[in-house]
């Protein structure tokens, strides 16, 4: 079964996308040795399977193991046609604890460090029409105090508020296509007095940017403008202003394109502040209370195994 099906950015949604979730081939470094005996390479031996995106220590995961493992190794193929070869082909994680380093046909194309951020690489060059081999090291160790680890035991069994540990991938793993002219990545910025969305953006290539807004289904705003990259910066004024209020949250739909790029995403309209011990929502006082979730699921640890559990 696979799990977490779901685009994983839906605040950054391309149609062209591959979800990479499900049964990768897995391999246990207990010795560390890996890079070494290269597991990167195509006839290396892998001797198990795991359901990703669940971490080994999870049941979900098809493993179920426990113990200290600090270096694992997953593999699969990705297949890619020649049309989708005129894109940039960009490999995404949602999270990988603690460094990954990312191995594509046998070649290193990038590393990154840290268990909670999402990361990705652009990996255009290093695929071919037909089969691709991906290959991913995650190294974790939870007993040093130089890695973040929240709530992760460092002792062999859960003790007090410390639970069981997560190694590797545990978000999803997924693949976009996109055209070489592209946003590459954008912030919203909300004026709810003056009913406004400034957006920034990071652009690659030259075009026309094109944000449109919608409230249920209606067009409430749309502006255009020309760039050649870089930094671009843009202001919606909304011809309806709806507030994202406590209890009733609404959120405006928002479609982006530059050239041939087509992004859908979404934003709220609502201004948060402090004054003195108050807290505003839309200049209204709101008392919190708070609940603390600690995020550990029985099966999946980290995961959630859907997103009506998360």
């Amino acid at each position: 079964m696979i799990y977490r099906t779901e685009h994983p950015k839906p605040q950054f949604k391309r149609e062209g996308y591959i979800n990479l979730n499900g049964l990768w081939e897995f391999e246990q470094d207990y010795s560390a040795s890996g890079e070494e005996r290269k597991l990167y390479e195509k006839a290396a031996a892998f001797t198990k399977q795991i359901n990703v995106p669940f971490c080994q220590e999870s049941v979900l995961s098809g493993i179920g193991e426990t113990d200290f493992i600090n270096s694992v190794w997953y593999r699969r193929t990705l297949t890619l046609t020649s049309d989708q070869l005129e894109n940039r082909i960009i490999l995404h994680f949602g999270a990988v604890d603690y460094i990954a380093t990312v191995y594509i046909n046998g070649v290193k194309c990038g590393s990154h460090k840290g268990g909670y951020v999402s990361f990705s690489f652009d990996i255009s060059d290093y695929v071919n029409e037909g089969e691709n081999i991906i290959t991913v090291h995650a190294e974790d160790d939870t007993r040093s105090r130089l890695i973040p680890s929240g709530k992760q035991s460092h002792l062999y069994a859960s003790h007090g508020c410390f639970y069981t540990r997560t190694t590797g991938i545990w978000q999803t793993v997924w693949v976009e296509l996109v055209p070489k002219t592209h946003i590459e990545k954008v912030k919203y910025f909300t004026d709810p007095e003056n009913g406004v969305l400034n957006i920034h953006a990071s652009l690659a290539g030259a075009a026309q940017f094109c944000a449109e807004a919608f409230w249920e289904g209606k067009s409430v705003g749309k502006v255009e403008a020309s760039f050649s990259g870089g930094f671009a910066s843009v202001s919606m004024p909304l011809a309806e202003k709806h507030l994202w209020q406590v209890g009733k949250g609404g959120l405006y739909e928002l479609v982006l394109t530059y050239g041939e790029d087509r992004v859908e995403s979404y934003f709220g309209l609502r201004s948060v502040k402090l004054d003195g011990y108050k807290f505003l929502i839309n200049g209204k006082s709101v008392f919190q209370r708070l609940v603390l979730d600690q995020g550990f699921y029985p099966d999946g640890i980290y995961t959630a195994p859907s997103d009506s559990e998360l």
